[in-house]
């Protein structure tokens, strides 16, 4: 067995352990935490997402909020306004992710560099005046409730937390299993290729903007898909979601987990969620205790904590 087959059967296991151990937490977790995990499991989703741009490509994107509210407006919409029931509501959000990904990659990868962080941003700050624009039928800044009834999903209702923490979780297992296959594959590689040095890469015969097209494509439809099952289980869907602040989000969770890692998104959501929640305990100014671990957490672990641990003892980790 060659050293390669042999890092890639010690990542599978672990990454399958630590589904299997979130499976095992929902037994265990009091009524808040249970909750609170359902909530950052679908949200490490999307920061998956965002990491398969940033993290694997090295393009850096403020605009990932247009993405995840397509999804989570899809979604919504569909089912407020054409009375569609949630799997093709659902299935409806993952497809509206894809459509912006697309129509704002052909149009931002023209650019490069800063200037395509500021056009990504403005097409998400366009989306985000967009929902609040036609308020009529997305109801702005006051959003719009799923009604518990209209939130069953396969016969089960996802009003109930386990079976809505069970759907997180898969929707987490999935977007975990994509990620993996596809940073081991030769596409994979190629986007880490670009992410290290762009002009050799091209010197190679690669195609670019084609790799970094389907990219982005890829990493809109996970944000959209994970966009539209956040509104799904928690019943709501508001223009917040599409603000600047849930483009910062992602960004973030992907920095303080460690970019370019698969399970840097759930520690960095797991972390900066939890950092809050304590903050908020203690103090109404809890983003400055906030913002002092994350200065700290840059500072002494600058590739993240999962890309830390990558560098110091293991080197297998993808």
């Amino acid at each position: 067995m060659t050293v390669l087959q042999t890092a890639r059967q010690k990542s599978w296991g672990l990454h399958l352990g630590v589904i299997a151990l979130l499976f095992l937490l929902q037994f265990v977790l009091p009524e808040y935490h249970h909750g609170n995990f359902s909530r950052i499991m679908v949200l490490a989703c999307f920061a998956m997402g965002y990491n398969i741009l940033f993290g694997y490509t090295g393009m850096l994107s403020l605009g990932h909020a247009l993405f995840f509210a397509a999804g989570l407006y899809g979604m919504g919409m569909s089912m407020h306004h054409l009375g569609w029931p949630a799997e093709a509501a659902l299935l409806a959000g993952g497809i509206a992710g894809v459509v912006a990904a697309f129509g704002v990659g052909v149009l931002a990868l023209r650019t490069t560099g800063v200037a395509f962080m500021i056009v990504t941003l403005m097409f998400a700050q366009a989306g985000y005046l967009t929902i609040l624009y036609f308020g009529d039928y997305t109801r702005g800044d006051e959003g719009f409730v799923i009604a518990a009834a209209e939130r069953i999903f396969l016969g089960f209702e996802l009003t109930d937390p386990s079976f809505r923490y069970g759907a997180a979780l898969i929707l987490f297992a999935v977007m975990v299993v994509v990620t993996l296959r596809l940073v081991q594959s030769g596409f994979g590689h190629v986007l880490v290729a670009i992410r290290e040095n762009e002009e050799r890469t091209r010197m190679l015969g690669y195609d670019i903007q084609r790799h970094k097209l389907i990219a982005m494509v890829i990493s809109g439809g996970m944000a959209g898909l994970a966009g539209a099952a956040y509104g799904l289980l928690f019943g709501y869907v508001g223009a917040s979601f599409a603000s600047v602040q849930y483009s910062i989000f992602p960004l973030l969770w992907v920095l303080l987990g460690g970019a370019g890692t698969v399970l840097g998104p759930l520690i960095g959501t797991l972390f900066m969620f939890y950092l809050i929640d304590w903050s908020s305990d203690i103090t109404t100014a809890y983003m400055l205790i906030a913002g002092v671990a994350l200065v700290l957490l840059t500072l002494f672990a600058p590739q993240g904590l999962a890309g830390t641990l990558r560098q110091k003892l293991v080197r297998w980790l993808p």
